[in-house]
């Protein structure tokens, strides 16, 4: 499964599959520390995850890939 990564504001970003499916956001709580939500659809797949803190944006979609065997691709905002 491939995820697309999408900035929705400067701390946040969501996380669509191929599908346009909800998989679920990434947010910096605080400086160097971003957490994963994952999205309802794949809440119960994902709960033994980590979900966080992660120091970067690039650690949390590298445990994301990790976990759920995936490819996540950051697109720049208004792609």
């Amino acid at each position: 499964m491939d995820i697309t990564v999408k900035p929705v504001s400067p701390t946040a970003w969501s996380l669509i599959d191929l599908l346009g499916r909800d998989v679920g956001t990434v947010e910096e709580k605080a400086p160097e520390e971003f957490r994963i939500k994952p999205g309802e659809r794949v809440a119960d797949n994902m709960k033994a995850m980590k979900l966080g803190p992660y120091s970067t944006l690039d650690q949390a979609l590298s445990a994301i890939e990790t976990f759920t065997r995936s490819t996540c691709r950051l697109v720049a905002q208004g792609e």
